[in-house]
């Protein structure tokens, strides 16, 4: 038996997976070859001051790779590593019936475009396929346990520290915000919002006949103040928030006005809904407002901003409230049974082997030079946008109104929004949200730039679309 003994800071990856990755790298650098025997899980428990079911769950995660082969009464060996017999290619082209398919009205992350980090995310998918089976089948409502370790990991990252039981593998932030409005509140009844808030938020109200009341804004977010007079007035049975890199205003609400929001919410005992869709973007962002009031709030992590909207997968962290919990637990198995098997094993996988953490260095850094491209040819103060944002707030000048400035914007190519969609109470701001991001690359968003920054150096009517 060879004596191996890898170096877990290596690896940046859970224990576990730590111990697959070292096996396969010595593997491939020849420190270990085909057929050497591997230490017992007991006796590598011991040299690495692991637990032993640590040890047996890195092997077992080898075995899945093929990289190893375990016989009873014999014990474990490293096997020789065989591509996979999948045909993927990194110069692969898509199916261009799939690439057509495009919403532009919907706000999206840059695609990924660096040959090395696309590889890495299809070497992921591919690794998947020895699992393939067992990904079709039906399984446990709100994640198998792996999936819950990984997302209680990436959770942790906005010092969110809820226990595995209280954490939900949801398919998408829509199903889980529609599951916990139905359980907190009833026909009638009133849930508060930011006054520019996100669509998705008022469709879903609309569904379930709640009534949305706005709360008025300034440059921090909803005014405490507001929030208090609400909560005497409406009774509200949530407050729902969207605290960095709000859709579609861009703003962060800073430390000491969640702290404020907090104290109201405690002080009227009202559930905050916390979605925190674009909250793993900024490297140091202010708390999130479960890590500040745990037992208020239902938070809702989102991976369509951060790693991939075709994913349709979002962690959801519930209060400490058993009544409750049952209650969206129901909600979310009746409309939804599981979340899809396959691709939350790939968010797993990813989230384990840092290929998520790669993904948000990629988008941290395509969207600051986006936004410098903006910044460029719009003059400042003109716009709302924050450095990582993925699309900016753009009042309209000289005359402009929302509607014709949509319709005057649709053969660019940018995804521009108008402020209707956005606005829960009064009437809607001469505004638009306009996206930056999606397949587009940033020659093209240039052009379109500059194209909708000549528009609106001249009045509408010398725009010459309505002719």
């Amino acid at each position: 038996m060879k004596t191996w003994h890898p170096d877990l800071g290596r690896s940046s990856s859970p224990l576990y997976m730590a111990i697959a990755d070292l096996i396969e790298l010595d593997l491939k650098s020849g420190q270990l070859s085909a057929g050497d025997k591997l230490p017992t899980h007991r006796d590598l428990a011991r040299r690495l001051a692991i637990d032993v079911t640590t040890v047996a769950r890195g092997y077992v995660e080898a075995q899945k790779r093929g990289l190893v082969q375990s016989h009873v009464g014999r014990g474990t060996f490293v096997a020789r590593i065989e591509s996979p017999q999948v045909n993927i290619s990194i110069a692969a082209d898509p199916d261009s019936r799939r690439a057509a398919v495009l919403d532009l009205s919907m706000n999206m992350p840059p695609e990924p475009d660096d040959p090395a980090l696309v590889a890495r995310m299809r070497d992921g998918l591919a690794a998947l396929s020895s699992d393939l089976l067992p990904l079709l089948r039906y399984q446990g409502f709100g994640g198998a346990a792996m999936d819950k370790e990984a997302a209680a990991t990436w959770l942790a990252r906005r010092d969110v520290n809820a226990p595995t039981e209280r954490i939900f593998v949801t398919p998408g932030a829509h199903p889980a915000l529609l599951a916990i409005l139905a359980t907190l509140a009833k026909p009638g009844e009133t849930v508060l919002s930011e006054n520019i808030t996100y669509p998705g938020l008022r469709s879903i109200s609309a569904q379930l006949r709640l009534r949305l009341c706005g709360l008025p804004m300034d440059a921090d977010g909803i005014q405490p103040d507001a929030f208090a007079e609400a909560c005497e007035r409406e009774q509200p049975k949530a407050l729902y928030l969207n605290p960095t890199l709000q859709n579609p205003l861009t703003l962060t609400m800073p430390e000491a006005r969640r702290q404020a929001i907090v104290e109201i919410a405690r002080r009227y005992r009202v559930p905050i809904i916390e979605d925190d869709a674009y909250g793993f973007l900024p490297a140091q962002g202010p708390a999130a407002l479960a890590s500040l009031a745990p037992e208020l709030t239902w938070y809702i992590g989102g991976l369509s901003k951060c790693i991939g909207a075709g994913l349709r997968l979002a962690y959801v962290a519930a209060p400490d409230d058993s009544r409750a919990l049952w209650s969206f637990a129901g909600a979310m198995r009746s409309g939804n049974v599981m979340a899809s098997p396959l691709t939350t094993a790939l968010a797993t996988r990813w989230i384990g082997d840092g290929t998520a953490d790669a993904i948000l260095a990629f988008l941290r850094a395509e969207a600051a030079a986006r936004q410098g491209i903006v910044a460029r040819l719009l003059p400042a103060g003109s716009y709302g946008a924050d450095a990582i944002s993925f699309n900016i707030w753009l009042p309209l000048p000289h005359g402009w109104t929302r509607s014709i400035f949509s319709t005057h914007m649709r053969s660019c190519g940018l995804g521009v929004v108008a402020s209707d969609a956005f606005t829960v109470d009064g009437v809607p701001p001469e505004a638009v949200r306009v996206c930056l991001g999606g397949p587009m690359a940033r020659g093209q968003l240039q052009s379109a730039l500059e194209f909708m920054a000549h528009a609106l150096e001249r009045p509408p009517e010398m725009a010459g679309s309505f002719f």
